[in-house]
C-alpha cells in the first residue's frame, strides 16, 4: 500500500506541475475553479506525503483512504462544475467572481500567486487534447484516484 500513496503523490505533482507550466509557458490563467482544483491536488500530496511516511497498518491506511477519498471528491465535484460551465457558459456570468475575490485574497495566494492567483475566464477554452478540455482531464484524474483511494480504504490487505 505504500506504493500506492506514492503513486498518489507522485501524481498530483505531475498534474500540478504540468498546470505550471501551462499558465508560465503557454501563458494559460488559471480561473478561480482551477485554483481551487490545485487546492483539491496540494490536500491530496500532503495526504498522499504523510502517508507516505507513516507506512500505516489497515486502520491508519483506511484513516489516510478516508481523506484522499474526500480531496479526491471534493476535485471532481469542482472540475465536474468547471467542466459543465465550458459546456453552457451562458449560465455562467463573467467577471470577477466573489470566488476570485475570496480565493485571491487567501494568504496562500499572496504567499504563491504563481499556483494560487486565480485570473483566469472559467468558460475559456484554451487548450484541448483529444477534444478534451483541462478539466475534462482533471475529471478524469480525481475520478481515478477517487478509485484508488476508495480501494485503499476497503481493501482487506
Amino acid at each position: 500500500m505504500k506504493l500506492l500513496f506514492l503513486f498518489i503523490l507522485l501524481s498530483c505533482l505531475g498534474l500540478l506541475g504540468y498546470a505550471q507550466y501551462l499558465q508560465h509557458i503557454q501563458g494559460l490563467l488559471p480561473c478561480p475553479l482551477c485554483v481551487a482544483q490545485r487546492l483539491a491536488y496540494w490536500m491530496l500530496v500532503l495526504t498522499a506525503s504523510v502517508a507516505f511516511l507513516h507506512n500505516p497498518k489497515v486502520t491508519g491506511r483506511r484513516i489516510y483512504g478516508f481523506f484522499l477519498t474526500i480531496f479526491s471528491c471534493i476535485g471532481a465535484t469542482i472540475a465536474a462544475r468547471h467542466a459543465w460551465l465550458i459546456r453552457y457558459p451562458e449560465s455562467f456570468e463573467c467577471g470577477i467572481s466573489p470566488e476570485e475575490a475570496f480565493l485571491n485574497a487567501l494568504p496562500i495566494a499572496q504567499w504563491w500567486p504563481g499556483m494560487f492567483e486565480a485570473n483566469g475566464d472559467c468558460a475559456s477554452v484554451d487548450w484541448k487534447l483529444f477534444s478534451l478540455t483541462i478539466p475534462d482531464w482533471s475529471l478524469i484524474a480525481f475520478t481515478g484516484l477517487s478509485i484508488l483511494a476508495i480501494y485503499m480504504m476497503l481493501a482487506k490487505k
